[in-house]
């Protein structure tokens, strides 16, 4: 049974942890779901997983929610959320909503997540106005990390820690009905999870969050491009690939591969008929070669 906004509340007050996983596409929508995963994430982080940009700015509306379209059908049970990638939001208030009502109209997410702590307030508090539910995302935010001075972790200062906890307040008090935490230090974490009564989702942020979020390809060890301190590899399916796509290239060129097993064959009796039929229509190299027309 799909979960609620009121479930993750009662899981965060019973301490359950919440499970929280990425996906872009059907058939990994599907095996989430039957693993029971609690939350599914269409991030923009499907600009370097699926589409090998450099980083998430080049993603596109359209985009994730063809994505988002796909993970749905593959998890119909299951709270899916839609990432609202760069500048779908941020350049008016109007434009927010608009781009937020997308994904609930085109794609039938439950959710959709911005980034960004008091200046996003304002849109989060007219989506949520609206009639959308908005998850929240403050620390690393990808798409600013330019201001940050790249993909870093943050809040490891006292000051800094500060400002992402006052981050964490104003995503509350503009009705987020949670918040995902980002690259941030385990205690900072925890000061914010115990002090907000919304569920707080760590990225990289420590085990005293109400619930845990890993992309899937690093996950599963399918992205090869980079991988973050706070992932943990479950498979290394970008070994298994490749030895499987070798395997398959070695068989070809040896002519292993078809076997007869992996073959259809004609009804019994029909390929002599066959045959007669393009010698009497003059079709086969042999007739070219006998001169007969």
């Amino acid at each position: 049974m799909k979960k609620n906004r009121f479930d993750f509340e009662k899981m965060k007050e019973s301490e359950e942890k919440i499970v929280f996983l990425t996906s872009y596409d059907y058939p990994t929508a599907t095996f989430a779901e039957k693993a029971g995963v609690d939350m599914i994430l269409v991030g923009d982080s499907l600009g370097m997983c699926v589409y090998g940009y450099n980083g998430t700015i080049p993603v596109t509306m359209d985009q994730c929610i063809v994505h988002c379209r796909a993970v749905r059908r593959g998890a119909p049970n299951t709270f899916v959320i839609g990432d609202m990638p760069f500048m779908s939001y941020q350049e008016s208030l109007e434009k927010a909503v608009f781009n937020a009502g997308r994904f609930l109209k085109e794609a039938e997410v439950d959710a959709i997540k911005l980034e960004g702590g008091r200046k996003v307030a304002k849109q989060i508090q007219v989506i949520v106005d609206a009639g959308i539910l908005v998850m929240g995302h403050i620390g690393l935010t990808p798409q600013s990390s330019g201001q940050l001075g790249g993909f870093k972790a943050q809040g490891r200062t006292a000051e800094t820690a500060t400002a992402l906890f006052e981050d964490a307040k104003a995503v509350e008090r503009a009705g987020a009905f949670s918040v995902l935490l980002e690259a941030i230090p385990p205690e900072v974490g925890k000061i914010i999870t115990e002090n907000l009564k919304i569920p707080c989702l760590s990225i990289g942020a420590g085990i005293h969050c109400d619930g845990q979020l890993l992309i899937v390809s690093d996950m599963l060890g399918v992205f090869e491009a980079f991988t973050p301190k706070f992932v943990k590899k479950y498979a290394n399916l970008a070994e298994v690939i490749t030895k499987a796509m070798t395997e398959f290239a070695n068989d070809v060129r040896e002519r292993h591969f078809p076997e007869s097993k992996h073959t259809y064959n004609m009804v019994e009796g029909e390929l002599k008929k066959f045959e007669d039929l393009l010698i009497k229509k003059c079709l086969l190299k042999k007739c070219e070669k006998k001169g007969l027309s």
